[in-house]
């Protein structure tokens, strides 16, 4: 293993400052009128999909109790977490 010392690039620069320039003019602030009535449609839309949600686990809350009644009753429960590996031939 020879260790060569490695090459470095010398880069010389030089500093280029652009001339003044005078800036475009920024557009006017949004109307409170417009701002206003985005925020009213933000919150109704996000009243609304709530008040989609809520309603939609009260019907699934319906079903299920409907179906708990028909069904034996369930004396324990138990979740488990399943890690399954398929595993192929040493050595390949």
């Amino acid at each position: 293993m020879s260790h060569e010392p490695e090459e470095t690039e010398v880069v010389e620069g030089v500093v280029v400052l652009d001339a003044p320039r005078e800036l475009d003019p920024q557009r006017p602030p949004l109307s409170p009128m417009l701002v206003q009535t985005a925020a009213a449609m933000g919150v109704s839309m996000v009243a609304g999909a709530t008040a989609v949600a809520l309603v939609h686990r009260r019907r699934a809350r319906r079903i299920a109790r409907s179906r708990r009644k028909v069904l034996a009753p369930v004396l324990a429960s138990r979740s488990f977490l399943i890690d399954v590996h398929v595993l192929g031939e040493r050595g390949k």
